[in-house]
């Protein structure tokens, strides 16, 4: 198994994938962390539990579109 750390609001964060799937697990949390820190910017000091949500909400709105598509 290997190992990614994912850096978010000053934590880090270590998460097991499998190996040679670890640029795709970067590329997946660049993706996430691009959304929340949009969200940040846009909403403000709003709390992480809510701004994760948020993402996940919209990341999932993007599926289902693509998903009808």
């Amino acid at each position: 198994m290997a190992e990614v750390s994912i850096t978010f609001n000053h934590r880090t964060y270590r998460f097991a994938c499998r190996e040679g799937e670890e640029e795709r697990l970067r590329a997946i949390a660049d993706y996430v962390k691009s959304k929340l820190g949009a969200l940040s910017v846009e909403h403000g000091p709003v709390g992480d539990e809510r701004l994760v949500l948020m993402a996940a909400l919209m990341i999932a709105d993007e599926l289902f579109d693509a998903r009808a598509d």
